[in-house]
């Protein structure tokens, strides 16, 4: 097994405002509700042999003890609390006066950690849903985005970093009329966005307005989510590892055509957080960002497979007269009521 390893620092860094290094790829641990929470704490110990660093939890995944208890293997293996990068997210029923605060508190025990590196508010609404909701769950108190909501979560998140429980904060699901208003109010201005990026949903208005303002994106569904929820999936979804460029690409490369999905993301510049509970693949998923890197013809070849095809598309947390799932992403250019 040991020649699937990748020397970690081998892989690309971005550097977070303030100066603080993130790799340029991570390990998702999001099971989608097809793998057990043993099953992805299993693979979060073998993802660490094989050179991860970055690994992306969040409370509502429901593994975060277990892989707390992996963390502790990890760091008993020689592997530094330092050398890891951990984040995590608090969910949608916990944005309320002091509940970020027992959220994170409650993520810091289950992952035995004493601080995370960067906490995400998941989404931007409070809207939320139970595990395994069907594809047309609606839930009777949902509401549209409010920022005076969202600020008064985002002033807790902010007080956790002050407090050295996080050493970053930041935004996910969020669009570019949010983090506009966002950036009128915040005193701490987000580190990271995760985003869906992938070939046939590059994003790039938004991509290019986080970096502007010195947010780095993390790119989730790198390889276009073969295995996201059924509720997620829709006839009109395009494949990326069907894409004819990335085929064709893969081709030249020799490789799986979700190979070069993740290549490209590293090369681009977000951080993308494959998951697969497969060794094989997760190994290939490491060492694809440092070697037999994409030519620039290549790349630009694939940035003509943008199709603008979201994937999540989030339609569990819509409100009482929403329209349908693009109301919660300000496809108009201003914020949905």
């Amino acid at each position: 097994m040991s020649n699937d390893i990748v020397n970690p620092s081998l892989v690309p860094q971005r550097i977070l405002r303030g100066g603080d290094k993130m790799p340029g790829i991570g390990m998702g641990t999001f099971g989608s509700d097809r793998f057990s929470a043993e099953d992805i704490a299993a693979a979060v110990k073998g993802a660490a042999e094989v050179g991860f660093r970055l690994f992306d939890c969040a409370s509502v995944y429901g593994n975060e003890h277990l892989i707390g208890e992996v963390f502790e293997d990890i760091m008993k293996s020689g592997i530094t609390r330092e050398e890891l990068f951990i984040t995590s997210k608090v969910w949608n029923d916990m944005h309320g006066k002091g509940d970020v605060l027992l959220s994170c508190a409650k993520s810091l025990k289950d992952l035995k950690l004493d601080y995370i590196d960067l906490y995400f508010v998941h989404w931007p609404f409070r809207n939320f849903h139970p595990k395994g909701a069907a594809p047309d769950y609606h839930n009777k108190n949902a509401r549209p985005f409010s920022i005076e909501q969202y600020m008064e979560t985002w002033y807790q998140m902010e007080r956790l970093q002050k407090a050295g429980y996080v050493k970053h904060i930041g935004v996910s699901n969020m669009t570019v009329p949010k983090l506009k208003e966002l950036f009128k109010y915040c005193t701490v201005m987000p580190a990271a966005i995760e985003m869906e990026l992938h070939p046939c949903f590059q994003q790039p208005e938004q991509f290019k307005f986080a970096l502007d303002h010195g947010i780095q994106p993390i790119g989730f569904c790198p390889i276009g989510s073969p295995t996201r929820p059924d509720r997620d999936k829709t006839s009109e979804d395009y494949v990326d590892i069907e894409d004819p460029a990335i085929v064709e690409i893969a081709k030249a490369h020799n490789v799986h055509p979700a190979v070069i999905c993740v290549k490209w993301a590293v090369q681009r510049g977000q951080t993308p957080i494959p998951f697969s509970i497969h060794r094989k693949e997760y190994a290939s998923n490491i060492r694809c960002a440092v070697e037999d890197p994409l030519t620039e013809e290549e790349m630009k070849k694939i940035e003509g497979s943008d199709k603008n095809c979201r994937l999540i598309k989030g339609q569990v947390f819509l409100w009482d007269g929403a329209k349908d799932w693009k109301d919660l992403w300000d496809l108009n250019g201003e914020i949905t009521k």
